[in-house]
């Protein structure tokens, strides 16, 4: 039956997710551990992102906003108290965050609970515009928190950013969060509430007559995409043990919107492989920075010539595959056989 081999495809390559990550943690080396932790973190981020830009149709420019709410709110709950006196140089901490302490998982969850409320309230002027005015809106949103965390040194440590934060994180929490993320969207996606937002996608005022609430729509996907996007965040802050505003600009944004163009909006699945050719290809060209001896030729470093091969890649893929790699298809989707 159709069913049963789609689900035996989604335990095969869940099953195949999970050995690789216990395999890789103990006996990769620390580099390329590092290496996939950067891409599962990725995943999760592109992943949320592709909810709200791929299937509600929002081009949005916020997740750069949203991804430092999560790093600054999770690194506040687990740098202990004693610590925080220390480390605010330009100020004394504010009384709340002195009293904020929590353990990896809890701050994970509250970031992403404080971001999610965040989504709620800047959904009300947002939604009521679409399109270019949209984007425009959201990514003003990123640069105001990032002039927040610069210009409240009581509550980020300001331009100094926030540093010795507890490395908790390692490739079972960030790969294990990043296959959540990807069930609980494939799971959004072939839902009932997916297939509106695809609807508020498609055209807006069609989805609106035929009854669809496109506001709460657009607001699920919005708050949805920003609970994961934090919690990325709070990854993102434990891995590298150390934050700051700089860290948080739009090109963030930009790497996101690369990966699910290249990927296919729409397509989880596609993010997924556009998440490790982005991420992974970036680190893995490195060597084109380093001096190479070609048929005897010494070629001499030349630090940015992977910059240029992997952009000339890049568009070379979207030559060939201008809606994304995978299009708006699943991989189950592209195996399944159709019923005669």
């Amino acid at each position: 039956m159709i069913i049963e081999k789609r689900h035996f495809l989604q335990l095969f390559f869940l099953g195949t997710a999970i050995w690789f990550i216990w395999y890789a943690q103990n006996h990769f080396d620390p580099y390329t551990v590092s290496i996939l932790n950067n891409i599962a973190i990725f995943a999760i981020l592109a992943l949320s992102y592709n909810l709200i830009n791929g299937i509600a149709g929002q081009f949005s420019l916020e997740p750069n906003g949203f991804v430092a709410i999560g790093a600054y709110v999770t690194s506040l709950f687990l740098i202990p108290a004693s610590e925080k006196s220390d480390m605010f140089a330009l100020v004394d901490p504010a009384p709340i965050v002195t009293a904020m302490h929590a353990s990896f998982l809890p701050a994970l969850i509250i970031s992403g609970i404080v971001a999610a409320t965040l989504a709620f309230i800047l959904s009300i002027p947002v939604f009521r515009v679409r399109g270019d005015y949209l984007a425009i809106v959201t990514l003003g949103f990123g640069f105001i928190i990032r002039i927040f965390a610069i210009n409240k040194p009581a509550y980020t440590n300001g331009a100094m950013g926030l540093n010795d934060i507890p490395s908790v994180a390692n490739l079972y929490w960030c790969g294990f969060i990043a296959i959540i993320t990807f069930i609980v969207m494939i799971n959004i996606i072939f839902s009932k509430f997916g297939r509106a937002m695809k609807a508020v996608r498609d055209d807006e005022d069609a989805a609106t007559a035929m009854g669809i609430n496109t506001f709460w729509m657009k607001t699920s996907a919005f708050m949805t995409s920003a609970f994961f996007e934090a919690i990325g965040g709070g990854l993102m802050a434990s891995i590298l043990t150390t934050i700051s505003p700089d860290q948080f600009t739009f090109l963030l944004t930009f790497q996101l919107l690369i990966i699910i163009v290249l990927g296919g909006l729409g397509s989880m699945s596609g993010t997924i492989l556009g998440t490790i050719l982005v991420m992974g290809g970036t680190e893995w060209l490195r060597f084109l920075d380093q001096d190479m001896d070609i048929f005897g030729y010494h070629t001499g470093a030349h630090p940015g010539l992977r910059m240029v091969v992997f952009s000339i890649l890049l568009i070379v893929m979207m030559l060939f595959a201008r809606r994304g790699l995978f299009g708006d298809k699943e991989l189950t989707e592209i195996f399944k056989r159709t019923k005669k």
